[in-house]
């Protein structure tokens, strides 16, 4: 285990950096940073001169990279065109997505697995096509149709919760906004653990498992659902960096000041330092997310084994 850990963590520093590489060059394409900054007016030559050499846009891309780099190693991820460390917008920009990261994660855990272990046992029946046509309906309207018409409904009609979610932004504001984030990948969950638990049924492990007179409840719990859940334990381990990075669409809804808040600001002033070093720690998100992913593999199956 500790060697396959090893190789992993030394995997995981080629793919940082190609990871890094792209999206600092796809950012400093997106156009003139400086031309932002000046608003609609442009900037007189001598400005903007003075501007490019303080935020080092006045050297090549790679020597950018190389900087900003060695720099991320530091914990320094450089400063913002309104003068703010990056580091403190992503004080203030991750506790919040990630409080609402885990609300979605829960919700999509809990939700969604039971529904696939209740129609994976009972595929067929009307209590199976039920939940396959709403899985469908959720999968085929876009994330801010369905916010938004939470928002409507909850918020302003009936005035069950709070349109917008204050800055304390506490768990119990940010269920709504977990759900409406989770909505997609809870349905994808649902789906893919019917699949896995109606398949598995029919395996020899399951009818020894019965024939030897274990109970129901143990079967399903302690032999079936352990071996379907690998698939669906995939599924969620990368699904966690993509709601942290995608939840633009639902923070801008509900008012959330998150990462999604704070990339579609760096997007929209083209503030390559902010998009930059919140994507680079996305990132890492992602690369440990996986290798957590790979190292629960063995506690689910302990037919798996890592040389």
């Amino acid at each position: 285990m500790g060697r396959y850990v090893v190789r992993r963590l030394l995997q995981m520093i080629p793919v940082f950096l190609g990871a890094t590489l792209l999206i600092f060059l796809m950012v400093n394409v997106m156009g003139d940073p400086i031309a932002g900054l000046c608003g609609e007016r442009a900037c007189d030559p001598a400005t903007a001169a003075q501007l490019k050499k303080e935020f080092g846009l006045d050297r090549s891309v790679w020597w950018q990279y190389l900087t900003y780099m060695r720099k991320v190693f530091t914990g320094d991820f450089g400063t913002a065109f309104n003068g703010q460390p990056v580091t403190e917008l992503m004080s203030t920009a991750f506790p919040v997505t990630v409080r609402l990261t885990i609300v979605a994660i829960v919700l999509e855990v809990v939700i969604g697995i039971t529904l696939g272990v209740l129609t994976g046992l009972r595929r067929g029946r009307p209590v199976d096509t039920g939940v396959l046509l709403a899985t469908l309906v959720v999968i085929s309207v876009p994330t801010f149709v369905t916010g938004l018409l939470l928002q409507l409904l909850l918020g302003v009609e009936w005035g069950w919760i709070k349109p917008s979610v204050s800055p304390d932004a506490t768990f119990g504001e940010l269920i709504v906004p977990g759900l409406v984030l989770a909505s997609v990948s809870l349905a994808y969950v649902t789906r893919l653990t019917r699949t896995s638990i109606a398949e598995n049924r029919r395996s020899d492990y399951v009818r020894t498992a019965v024939a030897k007179g274990l109970p129901r409840h143990r079967v399903i719990t302690r032999h079936l659902l352990r071996n379907s859940l690998i698939p669906v334990v995939t599924f969620i381990g990368t699904d966690i960096g993509a709601l942290m990075g995608g939840a633009i669409v639902t923070e801008r809804i509900f008012n959330i000041h998150g990462v999604g808040y704070q990339l579609y600001q760096g997007i929209l002033r083209q503030n390559t330092q902010t998009v930059v070093g919140f994507v680079t720690v996305l990132v890492l998100v992602f690369l440990v997310a996986n290798l957590l992913v790979d190292l629960l593999y063995a506690v689910l199956d302990p037919r798996i084994r890592y040389a």
